[in-house]
């Protein structure tokens, strides 16, 4: 089949890197073909082309990892990196299309109850897992049972379900104990069926090591800090994908390495880049820049689950003044050049309920100073923050500017600095709830609402959480069981405040996002959460 695609020979994408390029700002064209989620980039030149793409799995395609991923299993990959190379290799029963529409996967089809508390999924027939065993009903309770084991970072997305009973080989009932408006989403990304009699062999620690799935690629080996090898699943139900015979996740902390890599062609996909960082890469011409705005907050979270119990973290009045405390938009100008928006909470722009009436925190180190004797520290106090080495572009900067600011109205760090770690093990520490009273983090969710985020970040059971208290959980209650939009779009407008008179976290930034695609890449469509799925991604031919 031939597809008429638009290749970008990109000169600029926006003015401020052209003018830091000293090229002449050139006609801004909008381009919807190539990926959907940008808007608008500026051109050099389009050519137009037929591509055409292969029957048969071919070509390798290597992509890169910004962090080092703690698991690959999709209950316990604790960050999107390693989700998206979990989501290449299982499959859920229901799958979220580009256009945010929930549709089947290995589930055919699905109906419930007139309260929506018993779900009847029908599964397809045919499927098989990587290892030769077929997809049946007790595959997924096996998932259930695996997934809810409080080990994986993602027990809550699992343990939600009250039962999970077979009706035949191909036919399962859910059984949850309220209406849940995201239900369908979270048994497609977070569910990542696993074959049964492999699991009761290898257990969970020999299913991290070699994951099994029914995705369109099969896991090969993980070579700690060099490579992830997938290869394309022959017996893969959707027909015609994968396109490509082989992917590579190469793990590359270090913003600098992979845009090298991206210029020697040694990468086909490098993500997680400021404009500043993307900026090396103009006037190659085998790499074309993409950007887009993502669903994903950075903060600093108080944590007063553990480590920041009966410390001045817990005084609303000290929570304040530090968001007061921290020049933001100095941040962002400094080391994004103002490619990002302020945050109000942990609701973004694009979610149901959020309430743009809310204006970011000033910047106000003297308000700062107020609120902190108000709350009796009016000489500060010394407390503990850490952040992620390699984990996000430029946070380990980010978090040394927020360390200074907060010096500057008195309130040190432990041992004279932030502490930072390898985001693998920071996240291991987290996942424990062990890191300090302070840390730095982001979050990102694949649905069109911030209920997850939320969910994983204010609710004490949660594997990372770092918060919790009466008012947040009641209003998550009522939430996570209202089904009317409307009506579910107004307590998250009233919890979106509550969170911004009450912050359990220093709120920093939503950004925009830039990659470098080489020129060779065909039907990349990356999402707003930074997700993406590479079955109908193929290498165009150098003939």
């Amino acid at each position: 089949m031939k597809r008429s695609l638009l290749i970008l020979s990109i000169v600029a994408i926006l003015s401020l890197i052209a003018a830091q390029c000293g090229t002449a700002q050139p006609e801004t064209v909008t381009v919807v073909e190539t990926v959907e989620v940008i808007k608008e980039v500026e051109v050099e030149k389009i050519v137009e082309v037929e591509v055409e793409a292969p029957s048969e799995p071919e070509g390798e395609l290597v992509v890169t990892v910004s962090t080092l991923p703690n698991s690959i299993y999709t209950a316990n990959a604790a960050e999107r990196n390693a989700m998206n190379i979990s989501w290449q290799i299982q499959n859920g029963l229901s799958w979220e299309n580009a256009e945010g529409e929930i549709v089947p996967d290995l589930a055919e089809s699905w109906e419930a109850n007139d309260d929506g508390t018993e779900w009847i999924f029908h599964l397809r027939e045919g499927v098989t897992f990587h290892n030769g065993e077929t997809f049946d009903a007790q595959d997924v309770v096996t998932t259930w049972e695996v997934g809810k084991d409080p080990a994986n970072a993602y027990a809550y997305k699992y343990d939600a379900i009250e039962n999970v009973e077979v009706i035949d080989d191909l036919t399962v009932k859910l059984t949850i104990p309220a209406p849940d408006p995201l239900f369908l989403a979270k048994v497609g990304h977070a569910w990542g069926m696993i074959p049964t009699d492999y699991y009761n062999e290898v257990g969970l620690e020999g299913f991290e090591a070699h994951p099994v799935g029914a995705g369109a690629f099969m896991f090969v080996e993980w070579i700690k800090g060099d490579k992830i090898v997938l290869e394309a699943f022959p017996d893969y139900w959707e027909e015609g994908l994968p396109k490509v015979a082989r992917v590579i996740y190469r793990p590359i902390p270090e913003a600098s390495t992979r845009i090298a890599a991206a210029q020697t062609g040694e990468v086909h996909i490098a993500n997680r880049f400021t404009s500043e960082e993307v900026a090396k890469l103009m006037g190659e011409s085998e790499v074309n820049i993409i950007s887009y705005p993502i669903s994903r907050i950075y903060y600093i979270a108080f944590n007063n689950l553990t480590t920041g119990i009966d410390t001045p973290i817990e005084d609303p009045k000290v929570r304040l003044a530090l968001n007061h405390a921290v020049d933001r938009q100095a941040i962002v100008d400094a080391l994004f050049e103002g490619h990002a928006d302020l945050a109000t909470g942990w609701i973004s722009p694009n979610e149901l309920g959020y309430d743009d009436s809310l204006e970011p925190y000033a910047y106000d180190p003297e308000l700062a100073q107020e609120l902190l004797a108000e709350a009796g520290y009016p000489d500060g106090f010394e407390i503990g923050m850490a952040c992620p080495i390699g984990a996000y572009s430029n946070f380990e900067q980010v978090c040394e500017a927020i360390g200074g600011y907060l010096g500057e109205v008195g309130v040190t760090m432990e041992g004279g600095e932030v502490q930072f770690m390898e985001s693998g093990q920071y996240w291991d520490l987290e996942s424990a709830k062990e890191l300090p009273p302070l840390f730095g983090d982001s979050w990102s969710v694949t649905e069109s609402e911030a209920f997850v985020r939320l969910q994983g970040g204010v609710l004490a059971d949660s594997s990372y959480a770092a918060w919790a208290e009466p008012t947040i959980d009641d209003l998550m209650d009522k939430i996570g069981t209202t089904i009317v939009d409307d009506e579910r779009a107004a307590l998250y407008t009233e919890l979106h405040n509550y969170m911004y008179e009450n912050p359990p976290f220093i709120y920093l930034y939503w950004p925009k996002t830039f990659e470098a695609v080489n020129s060779k890449i065909q039907n990349y469509e990356p999402r707003f959460a930074e997700h993406y799925f590479l079955k109908d991604v193929f290498l165009a031919s150098s003939d």
